[in-house]
């Protein structure tokens, strides 16, 4: 056999260092100090060692590699814990954020929606002024009304109602019950609670069909849909 050196078999322990130079010196007949054992061992090479005691020193220096391919290997899986922490970290902040940054869109949209309504409201409202306060209305200034008060997409499930209930005459009577108005109101004088003009003035009448409406079946098209089922509503 050749004389490779101990080293060669990566004996990089004291332990594994202490038991070559224990060997040696036991084969040479010596005391087996462990400071001489381990100056013994390092210069020492297989071929300095008893036959039988070979298997042993390589024993030790391949107890030694897997010790520190453990090592290495508890090394790396706790980097990549360590790195998967960090990146599930980042993950959940961005997460966070995403929501956090969509919860502000949202409610910077809703309240340009309520702006731009409100100053549409205010639009109709100025709009309405126009036609308000007359003495007698007609069926187009009744409509005109009812479409600055009616939100666009019920308006016309509104106008279904009313032209069944009223023919849009804001004085119609229904000489056996006593309903009156554009939304025939039974009796009448309900309409009082939206104004007291309610006798006369369309846009009071129509304020009052639209809360009911909205009150009793969720919106003008919600009244529709039972008119159309029970024809009346």
């Amino acid at each position: 056999m050749s004389r490779i050196s101990v080293r060669g078999f990566a004996v990089a322990s004291a332990t594994a260092v202490t038991t070559v130079g224990a060997v040696v010196g036991v084969a040479a007949g010596q005391p087996a100090s462990v400071g001489n054992a381990e100056a013994t061992a390092a210069d020492a090479t297989i071929a300095d060692i008893p036959a039988g005691a070979q298997a042993q020193v390589q024993t030790a220096s391949l107890t030694q590699q897997a010790d520190d391919q453990s090592t290495q290997a508890d090394a790396a899986a706790l980097k990549s814990a360590q790195e998967a922490a960090r990146k599930a970290a980042a993950e959940t902040a961005q997460s966070k954020k995403d929501a956090a940054d969509e919860a502000k869109a949202k409610k910077d949209a809703e309240a340009r929606k309520k702006k731009e309504l409100a100053a549409s409201r205010s639009d109709a409202r100025d709009d309405l002024g126009d036609l308000v306060g007359k003495s007698s209305y007609s069926i187009a200034d009744t409509q005109a009304i009812a479409r600055q008060m009616v939100a666009g997409d019920q308006f016309q499930c509104f106008s279904n109602i009313v032209d069944h209930e009223s023919g849009w005459n804001y004085q119609a009577t229904n000489a056996s019950s006593g309903a009156y108005g554009l939304v025939q109101a039974l009796p009448g004088s309900k309409m009082a609670s939206a104004g007291s003009d309610w006798q006369t003035n369309p846009a009071t009448q129509i304020k009052w069909g639209l809360n009911y409406m909205n009150d009793r079946y969720g919106s003008p098209c919600g009244a529709w849909s039972f008119w159309q089922a029970n024809n009346w509503y």
